[in-house]
């Protein structure tokens, strides 16, 4: 089928520059850095490369010359016109990278450009990214190690690696080049990014959440921000290993989990609170019914009887937009045992505390806050700025009746994660919501390479308020021990 370059096989398919395809419906149109757009089609799924171990130093590339890029536009353009791009879509990743780098090595051979093996390697690699899957970024989605990537413009890549945000040697063409990658990312997803519609949430195919913001509103070219999530999910126990959690802190998460608390998970931005609630909802019981509402779809829960929304952005018109709050309203009609919502941000907090006090226990959800009573002040907030013209007294009992436990995340100075304090929602003394903490995290000084150290340590309030519910699903014994064992630690 594929023996013959030409009219057969794959045949022409075009000509052109060279650039990262960018479909808006399932051909993408690839701007070119001289001459007229060409025409891509991508495969569905981008290729991956195999991770590298965590241990393993990247090899430093040198910056691309205009050189490099005249060469390659010259190698791409040849490929447009030696493949059948419509071929090309029905063939496996890996198929359709090896027969691409057939046709390339041809073309280098014929056009007889003068390359080293190791340039003509990584010009095969880049081709292939362009074409299968998300161009430069390719070698970074491939690292398992890496948590945030961060573009600032085609000529600046910075990479979150073990908690310390470094510069990365990965760069672009420019800034066409990114804005056509960026829109790859977002057309899987439905969703739109150009001057019209400059801000952008959207997802990979692997759950890795996606934000773009182009220009005009970036001025330097524009921004793409990738929240990588690892190909193996974190569980309590690994917690447990890196040191976030002691093993007893764990068991009463797991706990906690179990015995149906409502849960709100606060902490700030890269503290590591979507990881812990995806941790938390491995303790669901797999017969409950679960509903999810996010405004980007993130969350991975094993259980099977769960239903995933997401919210809408308006259209270019400005119509058609559905909030977080359409999506918490509406889920209260679809039979939900627990609403689990990714992200509170708005006055939807007031519908999540009202499922939560209407027979919806072991409902979840986050927020961005430094510590419990924050969070408990930003919740009130919240429901303010949402019109709902409450004496703050009444706020605050229904907060008080509906949360359980408030799980504290942070992110330390020297990039580690830790969960900082596990604490109780007791209730109402006057006008002031009531707080106790089972367990807290403190620092203790740091070592010579600047690593903090600290440890957790219990409070000793004894039994904790979710006592009779943790008795009522035979977990009281084993939240005793641990709590007991917690505090034995702490008293050494």
């Amino acid at each position: 089928m594929f023996g013959k370059r030409g009219n057969e096989g794959f045949g022409k398919a075009g000509a052109g520059g060279i650039a990262a395809p960018a479909p808006p419906m399932p051909a993408a149109v690839a701007p070119a850095s001289s001459g007229p757009a060409v025409l891509v089609e991508p495969s569905r799924e981008p290729v991956r490369q195999v991770p590298p171990p965590m241990q393993t130093p990247q090899r430093k590339r040198p910056a691309r010359t205009d050189e490099y890029y005249d060469t390659k536009a010259q190698v791409f353009s040849a490929l447009i016109d030696t493949i059948d791009l419509s071929q090309l879509s029905k063939l496996d990743g890996e198929s359709a990278r090896e027969e691409i780098r057939d046709i390339v090595n041809d073309i280098i051979t014929i056009k007889n450009f003068a390359m080293s093996i190791s340039e003509q390697e990584e010009l095969l690699e880049d081709i292939c990214n362009d074409v299968l899957g998300y161009g430069p970024l390719e070698p970074l989605l491939a690292r398992d190690d890496i948590a945030d990537i961060m573009v600032n413009g085609a000529g600046q890549t910075f990479i979150e690696v073990g908690g310390k945000t470094i510069e990365s040697e990965i760069r672009f063409r420019d800034n066409s080049q990114l804005l056509s990658i960026c829109q790859r990312i977002v057309s899987q997803v439905g969703r739109r990014v150009d001057e019209s519609s400059p801000i952008c949430d959207a997802r990979l195919p692997d759950g890795s959440r996606v934000n773009v913001i182009a220009p005009p509103l970036a001025i330097d070219g524009p921004a793409l921000t990738i929240r990588k999530f690892k190909k193996d999910k974190l569980t309590l126990d690994q917690l447990v290993r890196f040191g976030a959690i002691t093993p007893e802190g764990a068991t009463v998460l797991q706990i906690i989990g179990r015995v149906r608390c409502n849960i709100i998970i606060s902490g700030g931005t890269g503290s590591g609170k979507t990881t812990l609630l995806n941790c938390l909802t491995n303790y669901i019981d797999r017969d409950e019914r679960v509903i999810t509402c996010e405004d980007t779809a993130e969350l991975q829960l094993q259980q099977p009887h769960v239903v995933r929304l997401e919210t809408r952005p308006p259209n270019i018109e400005g119509e058609g937009e559905i909030t977080m709050r359409d999506l918490v309203k509406n889920c209260l009609r679809m039979r939900p045992e627990r609403i689990i919502v990714g992200e509170v941000r708005g006055p939807e907090v007031f519908d999540l505390l009202q499922a939560m006090n209407t027979g919806h226990d072991g409902s979840m959800g986050t927020i961005h806050a430094n510590n419990p009573r924050e969070c408990l002040s930003r919740m009130e907030s919240m429901i303010a700025m949402g019109g709902f013209s409450l004496p703050a007294k009444t706020v605050r009992e229904i907060i008080a009746s509906s949360i359980d436990v408030i799980i504290q995340a942070q992110r330390l100075r020297d990039g580690s994660r830790r969960i900082t304090q596990i604490t109780e929602v007791v209730g109402m003394e006057g006008d002031v919501i009531i707080t106790q903490d089972l367990m807290r995290y403190e620092i203790e000084g740091e070592d010579a390479s600047g690593r903090l150290i600290g440890r957790h340590m219990s409070t000793g309030i004894g039994k904790p308020h979710f006592w009779d519910r943790a008795r009522y699903y035979n977990e009281e014994k084993r939240l005793a021990a641990a709590l007991d064992e917690m505090e034995s630690k702490t008293k050494d």
